[in-house]
């Protein structure tokens, strides 16, 4: 695979995903950043979504429920370019029924090279870091050369 350098811009395109019992931990750590984040886009799953924009005030594009396909649309809008920066908070303790989908988010993530956040220390390591808020260069696959490789 080749790649290509692109630039992550100043203000992120930032999906917000979490498990049930991982939803108030997103929550607290929204409104701990609430100032921070809402100079970005955001991006939820469904019920995640409702939870934190009731909560916080913050605006946030809702995407449906992360079993019924949620966590496909986050790695979906990642390859076309649309998301940046995952911050996701899982419950290594419970068993998922949609966990394929789930490790199928996080390659995704990985492929692309987005920085992703699992829990709130890392999601605050992240926040706190000068890249943040500003662009940022990341190599990503480039699919356009990977194309025309193969319609030699």
């Amino acid at each position: 695979m080749q790649y290509k350098t692109v630039t992550l811009p100043g203000d992120k395109k930032i999906a917000l995903v979490a498990h049930d019992n991982k939803k108030k931990d997103l929550v607290a750590w929204c409104s701990k950043h609430r100032d921070t984040l809402k100079t970005h886009t955001l991006y939820a799953t469904g019920t995640t979504g409702t939870v934190i924009g009731d909560a916080t005030g913050l605006d946030i594009l809702r995407l449906i429920s992360g079993p019924l396909g949620g966590d496909q649309q986050v790695g979906s809008l990642i390859t076309e370019g649309k998301v940046d920066f995952l911050i996701f908070f899982w419950d290594p303790f419970e068993p998922m029924p949609h966990d394929p989908d789930v490790k199928a988010l996080l390659r995704i993530a990985a492929v692309w090279n987005i920085p992703v956040a699992c829990n709130q220390i890392s999601a605050d390591f992240m926040v706190a870091s000068p890249l943040f808020n500003r662009p940022v260069e990341r190599s990503i696959p480039d699919y356009d050369a990977y194309m025309a490789s193969r319609a030699r």
